[in-house]
C-alpha cells in the first residue's frame, strides 16, 4: 500500500496537527487512508474487518476470528493470507530454539495502524463537525501506538549496526513471547532464525516519559527462557 504523505505547518507539534486535522472532514490525514482502502479492498468488507480487529490488539488467530464476529475460519484464514501477501500485515512467530505455532498478527505501516485505531472511529463524529471530540482517543492510544511502532524501528537498527554492539554471530532479531505473553520479550537476537540454534542476546525496548529502565524491567527479562538461553546483553531504549 502506498500512503500520502502529510504535512504539517511548520512549528507546529505533531498532536497539535492532528488537532487541528480531524476537525475538517476534507482534510487530507481522513481522505487519503480512506481512498487508499477502498481502493484496495473494493468489496472485501471480512478481510477489511479483519484489518481493523488486528489494529485494535487481537494478534492471535482465535481472537482475530472472534473478534470479527466469529467468522467461518476459512474465511478468516483466506482474509489473513491476503493481508499477509500484500504485506499489509506481517505474521511473526516467536524467535527460539524450539519451533512455536504461537503466531502474532500486525499491521505492518505504522500510519495504517494510528488511523485504523485513532481515526477512523472518529470518521462519524467528525462529519457530523464534531471532530473536537476525537483527540481524545487519539491522546488515549498515542503511547501504545508509539511504543508498537518504536519496537519495529528498534530491532531494524539494530540489525545494521556494525559497532560491536551487538554480539557477532547474531543472524536474526525478532522478539519472543508466549501464549499468555507472560513473558513477552522486545528483542531477541540469534544465529539464524525462524529456529535458532543459538540465542546470542536478549533486550527490552522501553520509552518511558518519567523513568529510566530499572531493576525491576532488568528482572522480568532475566526470568524469561529466552534469557535463559542467551548471553543477556540487555538493550535498553529509555
Amino acid at each position: 500500500m502506498q500512503h500520502a504523505v502529510l504535512l504539517r505547518a511548520t512549528g507546529a507539534g505533531t498532536l497539535d496537527y492532528l488537532e487541528q486535522a480531524v476537525r475538517r472532514p476534507t482534510s487530507a490525514l481522513l481522505v487519503s487512508e480512506e481512498r487508499t482502502l477502498a481502493a484496495e479492498f473494493p468489496s472485501e468488507a471480512q478481510t477489511r474487518r479483519a484489518l481493523t480487529t488486528i489494529c485494535h490488539g487481537e494478534r492471535i488467530f482465535t481472537l482475530i476470528r472472534r473478534a470479527s464476529g466469529d467468522l467461518n475460519p476459512g474465511a478468516v484464514k483466506g482474509s489473513l493470507d491476503l493481508l499477509t501477501a500484500r504485506r499489509i500485515v506481517a505474521a511473526d512467530i516467536p524467535l527460539f530454539t524450539r519451533p512455536s505455532r504461537e503466531t502474532h498478527h500486525r499491521i505492518d505501516d505504522p500510519y495504517l495502524r494510528f488511523w485504523l485505531s485513532s481515526v477512523n472511529p472518529g470518521i462519524p463524529l467528525i462529519e457530523r463537525r464534531r471532530g473536537d471530540r476525537v483527540p481524545g482517543t487519539i491522546h488515549a492510544n498515542w503511547t501504545t501506538w508509539r511504543g508498537r511502532t518504536v519496537e519495529t524501528m528498534i530491532r531494524d537498527a539494530l540489525g545494521r549496526l556494525t559497532d560491536g554492539s551487538v554480539p557477532e554471530e547474531t543472524n536474526a532479531l525478532s522478539g519472543y513471547w508466549t501464549r499468555t505473553n507472560d513473558p513477552e520479550i522486545d528483542i531477541v537476537g540469534a544465529d539464524r532464525a525462524p529456529i535458532a540454534k543459538k540465542i546470542t542476546a536478549v533486550g527490552s525496548i522501553k520509552w518511558l516519559d518519567n523513568k529510566p529502565f530499572d531493576a525491576h524491567d532488568l528482572a522480568r527479562l532475566d526470568t524469561a527462557p529466552a534469557t535463559r538461553a542467551a548471553l543477556l546483553s540487555t538493550f535498553a531504549i529509555n
